[in-house]
């Protein structure tokens, strides 16, 4: 008798117009969504036009979004935004995210009902894996595979094995989905999930919010995945405005699906986690670095720069002011959560503590601009990558945690675990 298949299987096979698939096979399957940004989006281009294209195959499946170095931080990148203004404008593209009309790419596609489950993704960003927590297939891809997607609608996959991993027990005080995640990536490592696609499951999955399933998923590619999933549910009908019986087409794992590893973490025992310099997967507890000086701090990213990551961050700012000598970055995920910082006050707070709010961007977490390390600094950030000069300099330190965690090192100058700050 043959086995289930799995989320992933499915999803490709569906796409394929086949009955089945399997994992290491290659298959050519139709794209429903495909997005690019005002890094890669000129690439893309490029080839689309040196492919002798000239319309794309559906200007309503692909999404432009400008949001690594905007507002445009250089000549350069005034002109790239510029060809791709054009580029949309002549393609009749309409999702089309211009600076102040949208954020962060891996914000803005979910939070606009873009991205629903059954779909199949792609993005020319390696954390298009994001879109996986409501329950799609969603991946990377570079600029070449882009301009054929562009003209065809069309890519082709190897299907992934899928590594199950299933979280259990209770989140302690002060610990959150992304020390959750640090937490699986020290234990698989940054390679230990490469080509794979990640299903996170289990009681503490099923109770984070899509928002927190977001960061997970965020994070898979840092363990060399192709992909992140999460079952959808009712919390992701509800956060897609949709009733359950109405979301698209819901795909679960089969109960005798075939997985090439299956993980268990018990979140009751985690503390706070940190990712030490210079991988991911060099993961801490809190308490093996608390003390570590920093020069600055960041609050933001597709990882964590959402509505919850900022409000756990104003909790301990709150009446506390940043330490003197350290850089407070603080940057919202998108438009729609700025303005619901604002509508509650969280911004007030940041600044009230001497942060410095940016508008939406990617900004200091590929070394963009709006917090560029200088050689020496060390930074705790709530992104997702501390690779040597990822934030600048190749001689400056990143180190990884969650919102509260960077919120309570800001405060002390030095990194701190956030549950001194949280009180009872």
């Amino acid at each position: 008798m043959l086995p289930g298949f799995t989320m992933a299987e499915k999803i490709l096979a569906k796409k394929a117009g086949r009955e089945r698939v399997e994992p290491g096979e290659i298959v050519e399957a139709e794209v429903d969504l495909a997005m690019v940004h005002d890094l890669t989006g000129p690439l893309t281009v490029e080839v689309f036009e040196k492919i002798g294209a000239e319309r794309v195959w559906d200007p309503n499946k692909i999404v432009v979004v400008f949001d690594h170095q905007v507002p445009a931080d250089s000549t350069r990148s005034a002109e790239l935004q510029k060809k791709m203004r054009r580029f949309v404008a002549d393609q009749g593209i309409k999702h089309f995210f211009d600076v102040g009309r949208g954020g962060i790419c891996h914000q803005v596609l979910p939070e606009s009902g873009l991205v629903r489950p059954g779909m199949l993704v792609v993005g020319a960003d390696s954390h298009t894996c994001t879109y996986g927590a409501l329950g799609a297939f969603s991946t990377g891809i570079g600029a070449t595979d882009m301009a054929y997607v562009f003209a065809t609608g069309k890519l082709w996959f190897k299907v992934p094995p899928t590594t199950r991993v299933e979280v259990v027990g209770e989140l302690p005080r002060g610990v959150y989905a992304k020390d959750v995640i640090l937490a699986v990536a020290g234990e698989i490592g940054s390679d230990g999930a490469n080509y794979m696609a990640i299903e996170f499951c289990g009681e503490v999955v099923k109770r984070f919010s899509v928002d927190e399933r977001l960061t997970l998923c965020n994070m898979a590619v840092e363990l060399g995945a192709k992909t992140g999933l999460v079952e959808p549910d009712e919390k992701t009908a509800s956060y897609l405005g949709a009733n359950p019986s109405s979301m698209g087409e819901v795909v679960r794992s089969d109960e005798d699906a075939e997985y090439a590893d299956q993980r268990v973490l018990d979140a009751s025992g985690l503390e706070p986690m940190v990712a030490c310099p210079h991988s991911v997967d060099n993961v801490k507890p809190v308490s093996e670095v608390v003390g570590t000086s920093i020069d600055q701090a960041f609050i933001g990213s597709c990882t964590n720069g959402r509505i919850p990551d900022l409000r756990e961050a104003a909790r301990i700012l709150r009446e506390r002011t940043v330490s003197d000598g350290v850089r407070l970055v603080v940057i919202p995920a998108s438009q729609r959560v700025y303005e619901q910082a604002v509508r509650e006050g969280l911004v007030e707070v940041f600044v009230k503590a001497g942060a410095v709010v940016c508008p939406p961007t990617c900004g200091p977490c590929l070394g963009g601009h709006m917090g560029v390390l200088a050689s020496g600094e060390r930074c705790i950030s709530s992104s997702n990558r501390n690779f040597v000069g990822r934030m600048g300099s190749r001689e400056s330190e990143v180190f990884l945690a969650s919102p509260a965690t960077v919120a309570a090192s800001a405060v002390a100058g030095e990194i701190a675990d956030p549950r001194d700050f949280l009180g009872d």
